[in-house]
């Protein structure tokens, strides 16, 4: 196992990498990050990530590079597209980018690098048990972890309750959409959260995205049995867990 690696987390308005120490989870590099190319096409956004490489510097023709996107992905195919081109559905994403960037990488689901992280590093590092992560966004991304080994592509977020696919009434999307108050969206979170319980029993569910600073806002509202708790790594979380994923962490 590699001791260091590369992070890129791709996402629908920023590029992210650094160099991280895979046995600590901590940077040994500044995070580099330039926006998203306006429409998010495949070509465009490995010219991008060339050049976060170029900006991070030292990284060896040796060290592993990972690779998480917004998209399901089976054996290097990307079989979704959130927030970029429809052109990345069903493209041989991985070939493209180890063609681009002239070595092998690792590529994985942007939710699940950023859970896989999350158990390894953060609000799971002690919990070996079946761990739900869950992040609360534009949809609800999710990622699968059981005794530290990750389970890919739990795309939970679609679950349907009432009739409809529930990310469009629980992310965070939605309470902004409309105007929802805390207590309101918390109602709403209840019954995707103790959806999930009843179908999973997990040990603990993690949940993430940029309103999880918030947490002490609606978590509190959530009557579940299982422990429910904020993620700990925000940001860094994909280009953590890509770079574990490569690493063989």
């Amino acid at each position: 196992m590699a001791h260091k690696a590369v992070g890129i987390d791709i996402g629908g308005t920023g590029i992210k990498g650094a160099v991280v120490d895979v046995s600590t989870g901590k940077l040994l590099s500044d995070r580099v990050k330039l926006p998203t190319p306006e429409g998010g096409e495949p070509d465009d956004i490995v010219e991008t990530v060339q050049e976060v490489l170029k900006k991070l510097g030292d990284v060896g023709r040796k060290d592993p590079i990972g690779v998480c996107f917004p998209a399901v992905v089976v054996n290097g195919r990307t079989l979704s597209a959130a927030n970029v081109s429809k052109k990345w559905i069903g493209l041989e994403a991985e070939s493209l980018f180890e063609k681009g960037l002239g070595r092998k990488i690792s590529f994985v689901n942007d939710a699940d690098a950023a859970g896989y992280a999350e158990s390894l590093y953060g609000a799971a590092e002690k919990n070996k048990g079946l761990i739900l992560v869950t992040t609360l966004g534009t949809g609800i991304g999710t990622a699968i972890i059981y005794r530290g080994v990750l389970i890919p592509n739990a795309e939970l977020g679609h679950i349907q309750l009432e009739g409809v696919d529930w990310e469009t009434k629980a992310a965070y999307s939605a309470k902004e959409r409309e105007d929802l108050s805390w207590v309101e969206w918390a109602a709403r979170l209840q019954k995707y959260y103790a959806a999930l319980e009843a179908l999973f029993h997990p040990d603990l569910f993690i949940v993430g995205g940029g309103v999880s600073k918030e947490y002490e806002d609606f978590l509190p509202l959530l009557k579940l049995d299982t422990p429910i708790v904020p993620a700990k790594l925000r940001n860094n979380a994909g280009i953590l867990g890509a770079a574990a994923v490569a690493s063989g962490r």
